[in-house]
This record gives structure tokens, C-alpha cells and sequence, in this order.
């Protein structure tokens, strides 16, 4: 007799709740192989294709392309062939993610045609949400082909089979207000600090750990509750209501709204810069890319200009921890780089940048790139930056303020390399000149270690001979 199995979203790691179903890759009725892709999602960090567990028949979809799905949401039913030893259906055993696929739900309790109520709604002590409504209007446990154990059939009862069902969830809030129960705060004086300003807890969402509400979150929402009253009121006007095209922020591009928002809002940042003769660095570049062997990228040797720079000032090469109250400089450098993307920016991160040379670096940042461009990066191959590079040149710019890539504590920006008039060994001559900027969190460093830190790229731009020191 054949078995009906239900797969559910699986955790797909680095603390992701959510995906949006991109595209289906199996259709209603097909057969599937145990460990194959049955559906692309996009998370706040990749896209991912999604093996399933299960080898049998599709009889059920839950979500149409663009739908999120919260992580354990059911995705599919599958019609299995009985076990040979009588026993439980093994899953694959396979990770995605972090995530086993481990063995299936346990059977549910058939339904009955004189149980309406269960027909409806599983109880509050079932394994799972309500059985979907599958092919024909039955629940999928009860499909007359999975009755007479003939897998042939219920492919072609599958053929028929209506349009997909969104499974049922519980309702997004309105508004962000938590609920009932204790609000979590990091300290009684938090909580102090809010009372006596009238300010009501539930209606912040902590930057903490699991929500925690920080002293920062709540001075911050003082300081705009203040601004606000002192600005004379317009006549209200809701955005709802105001006309134009409606992009919803969520995925990567929601991830990256969140991550910029959290670091305006957290992290005091400054900003220095300076130019630069990048004459001598682009002579190099070309000398040793005429000496055969693979291509050197300049991002390749602006990298390696940072790690040695990093390396005389590791202050920079750090995060900040608020809840210890402390600055934790970090012992290897992980080196993230801005890549545009159709699916929008996102930092690709170098693991151990440190220890590459020039070559090693360039091999990296194209692989890296051309993944970012497929939007076949992992989950870990976009988080545990370091230390960031922005190469905005390539847009065609000469400098920019970027924000820090929370919760690092630095950011490198190097802008396009131009022929510019330039006084060079006492002569003025047309050179290639390049701004270089450098935007640091001000807690962890004051702007001598900054300025020491950007006059050393600048120098060995300038006077590339100066990285043979550290080589």
C-alpha cells in the first residue's frame, strides 16, 4: 500500500525563518528520486534549490512562485511505495543547510466522510497543520491510488489535479507591537528609561539577540519621537494611499534594507579620504600579467594592499560587542567584497584573505563573483566579513560615504582610476590617479589610527615596492 508523505520547508541555516518560492522545478503527477531539486527558493542570504527526501509520485504543491513560506510550512506532498520491511519510510539522511532530512512526520489519522470537523482542521495535539486538500478534494492520505498501493494510478489521477494550495498560516501583525507577555530588555535600567519617558516597549523591535530591546533601541526611538514633535505637522497623508510602482522589500533585497538600517542606526561612523597616484600600481599590474601564468586583478592587489595594512592596524579588524560592553579585535581577516547583482548587492566574503597571495586572491574573487552573479552563493559564503572593499569605480565615481557592512567595524572604498594632472617628482604630469576612502566606527579607533591606516594604502598604491616589507 502506498504511503503519503508531507515535506515540509526545512531549516536552511545561518538562523533563516523564511523563504520565497522562486520557481518549482517538479509539477503535480511526476516522479521524483529521493535527494532531487524540487523547488528554487530565495532566503534573506541566497537562493537555494531544495531536495526532497522522498522518491515517489507529487500529489500535492502548497504555495504558488513568489509565495514566502515560513520554515517548517508544508511544500509537498509524496505518494511512496509501501516499505519493504514493514517499518517507518527512512528520509535520505542527506543535509541541506544543516538541515537532515532525518525520518518522515508520523502517519496522521485517516479521515473519516462523517468527521467534518477533522476534514477542516487537524487538532490542537496533531503532528502538523490540516491535512491539504490535494488532487481530487481529498485529503492526500486518502487518495483512492494510494488505497489500491498502485503508484501508476496515482500519477495519472495526479494528471488532473487541481491548482495548488496555499498552506494556511497564522496572520502577519499589522503592526509591531509584540505580544502579550514579558517584553525582553537587557538590563532593568532599559525598562527604567522607558517608563519614565512614556515610552511603550512593545512597540519596538529589539536589535538584539532574539529581539532583545538595548538601550540604544530605545534612545533612538526618544530622539525620533522628539524630532517628530518639533517638526510642524503636515495634513496626513498614509503611503498607502500615495500612487506608484510597489517593490516589497523582502529576500535579499529586504536582508540588505535591514542590515543598512540596523547599521545607520547602531554603529557612530566617520569618514576620511584621500587620492592617489595609482601610476606604479597599474605599471606592476601590467608587468606581471605579461609574464603569463593567470591574470592578476587590480581588486586582487588592493585586497593584498589590505590585508598588509590591517596587519599594522588590527584596531580596524574588529566588531563591537554592546552587551559586554567591549571591542573584540578578531585574528583573521575575512575579507568581504560588494558584488551588484540583478537580485541586488550582496558581500561575497574571502574566507582567511590574510594568508592569499595576489594570485590566490584573483582566483577567489572570480569564482566568488561569477556565483554571485548565478545567485548560487551559500548562506556561509555571504556572512562573517571582517573587514569589506567597495570597489564603486566600477560604477564610474570618483569617491562615496558608504555605510558599514554591520557588524564589522571598517569599510575601504576605492573609487575610479582617471589621468589626471598631478605633480610628480617636483613636474606636472598627467597620472592615474584614484580617491581612496575609508569609513570606520568611531568606537573602536580615533581618526589617527584611521588616517594611519588610509596613508598606508595610499602608499603602497603609490609605491607598490613598499609591500615587499611584508611579503
Amino acid at each position: 500500500m502506498a504511503q503519503v508523505l508531507e515535506f515540509k520547508l526545512p531549516d536552511l541555516g545561518e538562523g533563516l525563518t523564511e523563504a520565497m518560492i522562486v520557481q518549482w522545478l517538479v509539477q503535480v503527477g511526476d516522479v521524483v528520486a529521493v535527494d532531487q531539486p524540487v523547488v528554487e527558493v530565495e532566503t534573506a542570504k541566497a537562493m537555494v534549490e531544495v531536495p526532497c527526501p522522498y522518491g515517489g509520485v507529487v500529489t500535492a504543491r502548497f504555495g504558488e512562485e513568489g509565495t514566502e513560506l515560513p520554515v517548517g510550512a508544508p511544500l509537498l506532498t509524496v505518494a511512496v511505495g509501501a516499505p519493504a520491511s514493514g517499518g517507518d519510510t527512512e528520509g535520505s539522511g542527506n543535509v541541506l543547510v544543516g538541515y537532515g532530512t532525518g525520518a518522515p512526520p508520523a502517519r496522521r489519522r485517516r479521515v473519516r466522510s462523517g468527521d467534518p470537523a477533522r476534514s477542516a482542521a487537524a487538532p490542537a495535539g496533531d503532528n502538523g497543520p490540516a491535512e491539504p486538500v490535494g488532487l481530487t478534494g481529498a485529503a492526500p492520505a486518502a487518495v483512492p491510488g494510494a488505497e489500491r498501493s498502485a503508484v501508476t494510478a496515482l500519477q495519472t489521477q495526479a494528471g488532473a489535479t487541481a491548482a495548488p494550495v496555499r498552506p494556511d498560516g497564522p496572520a502577519r501583525p499589522d503592526g509591531p507591537a509584540r505580544p502579550e507577555g514579558p517584553v525582553p530588555v537587557i538590563s532593568p535600567l532599559v525598562r527604567r528609561l522607558a517608563r519614565e519617558n512614556g515610552l511603550d516597549l512593545r512597540q519596538l523591535h529589539g536589535s538584539g539577540p532574539d529581539g532583545l530591546i538595548l538601550r540604544a533601541d530605545v534612545e533612538y526611538a526618544l530622539r525620533a519621537a522628539t524630532a517628530e514633535a518639533q517638526v510642524p505637522q503636515a495634513p496626513a497623508t498614509r503611503i498607502s494611499d500615495v500612487p506608484g510602482t510597489r517593490t516589497p522589500l523582502r529576500g535579499i533585497r529586504g536582508a540588505v534594507a535591514d542590515k543598512l538600517s540596523r547599521s545607520r542606526r547602531e554603529i557612530p561612523d566617520a569618514t576620511c579620504w584621500v587620492d592617489a597616484d595609482a601610476t606604479e600600481l597599474m605599471n606592476a599590474r601590467r608587468a606581471m600579467n605579461a609574464t603569463g601564468g593567470p591574470k592578476i586583478s587590480l581588486l586582487a592587489l588592493l585586497a593584498r594592499i589590505c590585508t598588509a595594512a590591517l596587519a599594522r592596524f588590527p584596531e580596524l579588524n574588529s566588531t563591537v560587542d554592546m552587551e559586554a560592553r567591549e571591542v573584540v579585535r578578531l585574528d583573521r581577516v575575512h575579507l568581504g567584497f560588494a558584488a551588484q547583482t540583478e537580485r541586488g548587492l550582496v558581500v561575497p566574503v574571502v574566507r582567511d584573505a590574510h594568508t592569499r597571495n595576489a594570485e590566490s586572491l584573483s582566483a577567489e574573487f572570480a569564482r566568488l563573483t561569477e556565483a554571485a552573479r548565478t545567485g548560487t552563493l551559500t548562506p556561509a559564503q555571504l556572512t562573517g566579513g571582517t573587514f569589506t572593499l567597495n570597489n564603486y569605480g566600477v560604477f564610474g565615481v570618483d569617491g562615496s560615504t558608504p555605510i558599514i557592512n554591520h557588524p564589522e567595524a571598517a569599510m575601504l572604498g576605492v573609487g575610479r582610476i582617471v589621468p589626471k594632472p598631478w605633480v610628480h617628482e617636483g613636474e606636472l604630469a598627467v597620472r592615474q590617479v584614484v580617491q581612496l576612502s575609508l569609513t570606520f566606527d568611531h568606537r573602536v579607533c580615533d581618526g589617527g589610527t584611521a588616517g594611519g591606516f588610509l596613508r598606508y594604502v595610499a602608499d603602497c598604491v603609490e609605491q607598490p615596492a613598499v609591500l615587499l616589507r611584508t611579503l
